[in-house]
């Protein structure tokens, strides 16, 4: 039975008709799908560029109506008999496809949901909004959710719909400003993004997925609809066995890598390795050299490599440069299988302005702050997260455990805290706002850091965090019940600089700035530190670590050598950046390859071995370890002998069972009979030399020596050393 048009558009206002056909009408339910108006049965689809449509009946497989054409614009409507479930046949000009229809389904997210997502209490975001395959009313689909209360229309676009934002616009659920769809018979794999029109009418561009769990690799800038099967991991034990409150006290030594510039594959077009590659080979090769965690350069996903993933807008998506979610997952499991925690860089503190990401989202300032002031990084050209808003905060806090709970993830490293927790960061007077009080001091980003902090050490016993904060900023590994912020582990710029300065030195100058490597004591247990040699310390012009050295071939080497033992030695845990274990003779380079030619040479090969050597021996001795976080592990055997800038520090075991003397020459002097006092009589064995001819070096010193009860440096006892020229001596103490 044929019905008249204005039967088929009962209850539809002709504005209403002339925005859903233009692309600007908001309640897309209130037209297409089935409606009942008395005994009136009507189903209306907008279908642009098809030919003919046919309601079938689900089950039965027969046509109970042909929709007749509303309008050029694609509009289709029809009436059937009485509702039941259907099914559309819909003729393209190259095509037939059949689906259900997706304006047939009821609501999708629960009021739970809705009011959690409100509130930024919804840590489970990467579940909940984004594109997630799931089964509603018996069909396999894809659910597509995103927040963006502002705008005047949101739609689905992908291959699957010729990227026509006609085609799927979305449901507003008002509560909590969020947009859903459910398209039927879509799968994971699907390419997709999110087309809104502003509340103006503007049309925006297209914008990806903020909440996407997989992404094409750059410079494409699609999302991609995730798989929700489960990995199979296989690391159950490494879970149950390892908590922060544990790791915290052991030895911890870190190797920082960037993945696209660790190892590429000169024949095949300089790629950079897959999570797969990199799991055979970067994985074996750091448990080889003894490193308890490898910490990733951000790898969550960003437009823009030079960035090394600083400045991501992918924050639940794993970079399409090295696999799939899949691949990263495995290369975690892997990781665990060899003993080796995982650490992610991670960026809540900004993000970039590329228009196809978070900037002005859904045509407002959403994700950001709307006054420069408080919203633009001058110095990155970026955006700053906007920290009083509760649905920002949750996104960014979900965004860490979704690395750390779904991808099993030991720990994040929270980059640029600094600028986080100051108003006044890197601007001017007058480039700023105050906060409520007339401080500097960015308390939104305090309640977010504290609050982020407290929910990850709560939901996940097994992760720690690190700042990387570069103030005196009080109490940033404090404990929140102490008034700290409640980080884990801060990294120690402070000694950082301070020793690089010094180690870049001349050695005959070094005498007028001993206290360089002796300051960093004063504050050593002011926070709880890791001693980084990162990934900034050998970039824009500052050359590589053996660059700095001072002196020949040789003598750079054995300078790099000594310094290591010195950073070993030192109280803190340890942070090495790739290439820093093979004395780098280059800068490093993001689009290039660490140097690994350089271990045809003796000497770099050499210090490789002594990395690894340092590595056993902070894992095996207790006294390296439990003076890492308190002081009553350490004491200097030697702080003041700056005419021969000799450096002497005693750690000490807990229960006082073992003690490791560890002697630094920072000349290319020997030091023939020095004495120093220590702690208890009998032998002193050498364990490790930096100047044994194994790692490159003269091979001067002894292999062991005894104290004899001759007072020196308020000790009882003493023994007498040959500290080789430029090097590092480790000795234990065995009675």
């Amino acid at each position: 039975m044929r019905h008249e048009r204005a039967d088929l558009m009962i209850g539809t206002a002709q504005e209403a008709l002339q925005d859903l056909i233009e692309g600007r009408q908001g309640d897309p339910f209130s037209i297409l799908g089935l409606h009942q108006y008395g005994d009136l049965t009507v189903i209306r689809a907008l279908l642009p560029g098809a030919i003919s449509v046919d309601v079938v009946e689900v089950g039965t497989n027969r046509v109970l109506t042909r929709l007749e054409t509303i309008h050029p614009g694609g509009l289709f409507a029809g009436a059937i008999g009485s509702p039941t479930k259907y099914l559309f046949r819909i003729n393209w000009p190259d095509a037939v496809q059949e689906t259900e229809d997706p304006y047939a389904f009821g609501l999708l997210l629960g009021d739970l949901d809705l009011h959690l997502i409100a509130q930024g209490t919804h840590y489970d975001l990467g579940r909940t909004l984004g594109a997630i395959p799931t089964e509603v009313d018996g069909i396999q689909g894809v659910r597509f959710s995103v927040w963006a209360p502002n705008a005047r229309r949101v739609s689905v676009i992908g291959d699957f719909n010729s990227w026509d934002g006609r085609r799927h616009p979305m449901r507003l659920r008002p509560q909590a400003g969020v947009w859903e769809l459910f398209i039927p018979r879509l799968t994971h794999g699907e390419r997709y993004k999110f087309e809104l029109v502003d509340a103006h009418g503007n049309l925006l561009p297209q914008k990806a997925d903020p909440v996407a769990r997989a992404s094409e690799a750059a410079p494409s800038t699609g999302s991609i609809v995730a798989s929700s099967k489960p990995f199979r991991w296989s690391d159950e034990d490494w879970m149950r066995a390892h908590r922060a409150d544990r790791a915290l006290e052991g030895a911890i030594s870190i190797y920082e890598v960037h993945l696209g510039s660790w190892l590429r594959i000169t024949e095949e077009e300089n790629r950079p390795l897959d999570w797969v590659e990199l799991s055979q080979r970067l994985v074996p090769y750091a448990r080889d050299l003894g490193f308890t965690h490898i910490e990733l350069l951000p790898i969550m996903e960003h437009p823009f490599g030079g960035s090394w993933g600083y400045q991501p807008l992918g924050l639940f998506a794993p970079t399409g440069r090295h696999g799939t979610p899949e691949d990263f997952a495995y290369f975690v499991d892997r990781c665990h299988a060899a003993g080796i925690g995982v650490i992610l860089d991670w960026v809540p503190a900004h993000f970039p302005t590329d228009v196809w990401g978070l900037a002005r989202f859904d045509g407002t300032a959403l994700y950001e702050h709307e006054d420069p002031r408080e919203g633009f990084h001058k110095d990155w050209n970026t955006l700053i997260y906007n920290l009083g808003r509760n649905e920002v905060k949750g996104f960014l806090i979900a965004s860490a455990l979704e690395w750390l709970e779904h991808f099993h993830v030991d720990g994040i490293r929270v980059d640029a805290v600094a600028s986080m927790l100051y108003r006044d960061y890197s601007r001017n007077e007058g480039e700023w706002i105050p906060n409520q009080y007339g401080g500097r001091e960015n308390l939104e980003a305090v309640e977010f850091l504290k609050h982020l902090n407290s929910i990850i050490h709560h939901r996940c016993p097994h992760a720690f965090t690190v700042a990387e904060e570069s103030t005196a900023w009080p109490g940033v590994s404090k404990r929140l019940d102490e008034g700290g912020l409640g980080f884990d582990f801060k990294w120690n710029m402070g000694w950082m600089h301070d020793t690089l300065h010094y180690i870049q030195d001349d050695p005959v100058y070094r005498k007028y700035h001993h206290s360089a490597m002796t300051f960093g004591m004063i504050y050593a247990y002011s926070e709880r530190f890791i001693l980084p040699l990162s990934h900034d310390e050998v970039v824009h012009g500052k050359g590589s670590l053996f660059g700095k050295m001072p002196g020949d071939h040789w003598q750079k080497l054995a300078n790099l050598r000594a310094y290591y033992g010195f950073m070993w030695g030192h109280p803190g845990k340890k942070l090495l950046f790739m290439g820093g274990e093979i004395a780098q003779d280059a800068e490093w380079s993001h689009d290039g390859s660490i140097h690994w030619d350089l271990l045809d040479q003796p000497g770099h090969a050499g210090l490789q071995r002594l990395i690894r050597d340092l590595n056993t021996l902070y894992k095996r001795e207790p006294a390296l370890q439990f003076g890492d976080l308190n002081p009553a592990g350490f004491e200097w055997a030697v702080a003041d002998d700056a005419e021969n800038s000799i450096y002497g520090m005693l750690r000490s075991a807990q229960d006082r069972s073992s003690h490791v003397l560890i002697m630094s020459n920072l000349t290319p002097v020997p030091r023939n009979g020095y004495r120093v006092g220590v702690p208890a009589e009998g032998r002193w064995e050498v364990m490790l030399n930096t100047d044994a001819a194994v790692y490159g070096g003269a091979d001067l010193g002894q292999i062991e020596v005894w104290a004899e009860r001759q007072p020196t440096h308020d000790k009882a006892f003493s023994i007498s050393l040959t500290v080789p020229p430029l090097a590092t001596v480790f000795l234990r103490w065995e009675g």
